[in-house]
């Protein structure tokens, strides 16, 4: 499988057109660090080698577009390549300190689907499990089922932050009121209260942002981006570091724009296709053995006194020591 990997930097040199690209094999991943902006890869061949390339102080896990509901020729059995992303999150050496979910927890925001989505995660080994709404979690009642399992302590239609040892950590939605083509939209009142959330914190805090839709244009044309995301990142660019982690495209794409990293997920259900290589986005389907490659998990880790934040892919189809 492989990662695209655009890079754009505004003062740091590096030619805005630049395109990396690199190969998850079966068996390894990918360890992403960064110095002065610029991406190196380090090939891995175990979870244990990431972290002890890492060291971190703080692990955590990504995991987006598990789509439970979801039953057609792409992936039939969405909830039992759910349950291998969470046996999976569980065989690795350090336990995360909590998991993000980027959205698309269902695919029809039926409760039944909440429920058996529910049913599976609680199975992963970790403190909490930190959620965004997908567009496909907000089909039913304008969000309400959404908000009812896990708007707790958020903002408007669910928006939030938390703070963990020394990263402030933001979860936006950008799922509702979506614009014409399907782009992603914050609005003005989750703008407003972004400007107020990170107003009072030091420009040497690193962010983490998460949401479904990519809050950069990864192809337009297809509705991966959103509308306002300039003006929110607007906000975040005293930050020295700014990772922002989103689902909804199901492929892994990396960009370094400055001093802000964007990161998207695979899903834990089927793939997409890559930008303009079909009709419109949707599920791909591919031959039964290569499906696990193309799905998986995020692992994550911050080191203090470190610039940005390391970012390794797992396929499911990559075996764990």
């Amino acid at each position: 499988m492989a990662n695209e990997i655009q890079v754009e930097t505004q003062d740091d040199g590096v030619d805005r057109r630049s395109l990396l690209n690199c190969m998850l094999w079966a068996g390894s991943g990918v360890l992403w660090t960064f110095a002065g902006g610029v991406p190196r890869s380090l090939r891995i061949e175990s979870a244990e080698a990431a972290m002890a390339a890492a060291s971190s102080s703080l692990s955590f896990l990504q995991i987006s577009d598990s789509h439970i509901g979801f039953a057609k020729e792409a992936n039939s059995d969405v909830t039992a390549t759910l349950r291998q992303a969470v046996e999976r999150i569980n065989r690795m050496p350090v336990r995360p300190a909590f998991v993000l979910h980027t959205g698309d927890i269902t695919h029809l925001s039926k409760p039944d689907e909440f429920d058996g989505a529910a049913e599976v995660l609680k199975g992963i080994r970790t403190e909490r499990i930190h959620y965004v709404p997908g567009e496909h979690d907000v089909l039913e009642d304008d969000g309400k089922s959404f908000l009812n399992h896990y708007g707790q302590g958020t903002q408007g239609q669910g928006w939030y932050s938390f703070d963990q040892s020394g990263v402030h950590f933001i979860g936006l939605v950008n799922v509702v009121d979506l614009k014409a083509g399907g782009l992603g939209n914050l609005g003005a009142e989750q703008l407003e209260w972004l400007d107020a959330d990170v107003a009072h914190l030091s420009a040497s805090t690193p962010i983490v942002v998460f949401a479904h839709i990519p809050l950069w244009s990864v192809y337009p044309e297809w509705g991966w981006g959103t509308s306002d995301a300039a003006q929110a990142l607007g906000y975040l660019k005293r930050f020295g570091s700014v990772t922002v982690l989103n689902g909804h495209i199901h492929q892994v794409m990396q960009k370094i724009e400055g001093q802000i990293a964007f990161h998207t997920a695979m899903s834990t259900a089927f793939p997409q296709p890559k930008p303009g290589t079909a009709k419109g986005p949707g599920p791909l389907k591919v031959p039964a053995d290569q499906l696990r490659r193309l799905l998986g998990i995020t692992d994550v880790s911050f080191v203090p006194g470190q610039g940005r934040l390391a970012v390794v892919d797992h396929p499911l189809d990559q075996p764990s020591a």
